[in-house]
């Protein structure tokens, strides 16, 4: 089904914009987002074939299955809780049965994990962001050789090295493994020899072991550090994933304002830090933000330094916690209440197809 027939059949509850414009953080180049709950025709709803959610390509446009949005506000996920809190003026539509949903119903306080949770989670990806930033890598992925050490007086010697100080191949080298030393290996050197050389090519991810003669002699110990190795090719992963898919556009405003976050990232995090003090505080929160709006495009313009924020973000949650302790909030929503509506809401709408 697409957003077009669950227009056509007159299947929405509810549709309004959401994200920046609905927060009041919108800028000029700010893309316009929708957001909606639809009701499954009956067919479907009694069938095999459910329908969770229907949206355009990229994700501009969502509309969830009113059971799916209902089981999200029980959990109090925030942009669900969010779309419930819609500002007047972003509301395109609503269906009158859609105002038996009513937030005071729903709000619990599942609110600190869901809200201060998320945020959490936000500045440790904020963390992980900072590092890329501070630590880019280069394309080229390292050898397994640049993990290799050789035993050199009462220290070590990176491999690379030592072989280019005795002029030596690492293909004319062979490994035998030393007995209960992990990583440890006897070094053998020998051209004439046909050893399988320390690596087999340039993309090996692991070192080989040759078929040493008795009667040769060991040149030296070799150390592989495979642990910190199979940790770089992953870390090397994860970052050019980051490189290839990362927004362009939002890179480069991180680097403009020069202090190593996203700073749209944390803005958001700060407003869903402030949205569960709401909730502690009041039972209530405000999507529109208004008295913090000054402070959270302070934010968004890189006005503050990374450590900074992190220092405020913990110890507001540090703060969130001891309210969520005391508040008067539910621990969760009434499940009986909420199905009752679910159900009212669901029939009502039915009845209301077959009338039209």
């Amino acid at each position: 089904m697409t957003i077009k027939e669950l227009k056509n059949q007159h299947l929405l509850l509810f549709e309004a914009v959401s994200g920046s414009h609905a927060y009041g953080l919108q800028h000029k180049d700010s893309d316009v987002d929708l957001r909606g709950v639809f009701v499954m025709p009956k067919a479907q709803f009694y069938g095999l074939t459910p329908i969770e959610q229907v949206s355009d390509e990229l994700n501009d446009e969502v509309y969830y299955e009113l059971k799916k949005f209902v089981d999200m506000l029980v959990k109090n996920k925030p942009n669900f809780l969010e779309m419930l809190a819609s500002p007047a003026d972003c509301i395109r539509y609503k269906h009158p049965l859609f105002d038996l949903l009513k937030l005071d119903d729903f709000l619990s306080k599942q609110a600190k994990n869901t809200f201060a949770g998320y945020a959490l989670s936000q500045i440790k990806k904020a963390r992980g962001l900072n590092k890329k930033i501070v630590n880019p890598m280069a394309e080229r992925r390292k050898s397994v050789l640049e993990f290799c050490y050789v035993q050199h007086g009462q220290g070590s010697m990176p491999l690379l090295k030592f072989l280019a100080e005795n002029n030596f191949k690492q293909a004319d080298c062979g490994l035998v493994n030393v007995a209960h030393m992990k990583g440890i290996f006897a070094l053998f050197h020998n051209p004439t020899l046909a050893y399988q050389g320390i690596i087999r090519g340039k993309k090996s991810n692991d070192i080989c072991l040759s078929s040493i003669p008795k009667k040769e002699k060991p040149i030296g110990v070799l150390y592989f550090n495979k642990d910190g190795y199979s940790l770089y090719c992953k870390e090397h992963t994860q970052y050019w994933e980051w490189v290839n898919k990362r927004n362009q556009a939002r890179y480069e405003s991180t680097m403009n304002h020069g202090k190593n976050y996203d700073a749209k990232n944390m803005m958001h995090t700060f407003r869903l830090l402030h949205n569960a003090e709401e909730i502690a505080r009041t039972g209530t929160f405000q999507v529109r933000r208004t008295h913090d709006k000054a402070f959270l495009w302070q934010v968004r313009m890189g006005e503050f330094q990374y450590d900074d924020l992190v220092k405020i973000a913990a110890d507001k949650i540090l703060e969130i916690n001891e309210l969520f302790e005391s508040c008067d909030l539910r621990e969760i929503p009434d499940l009986e209440k909420v199905n009752e509506l679910l159900l009212e809401i669901r029939e009502g709408f039915y009845l209301k197809l077959r009338i039209h």
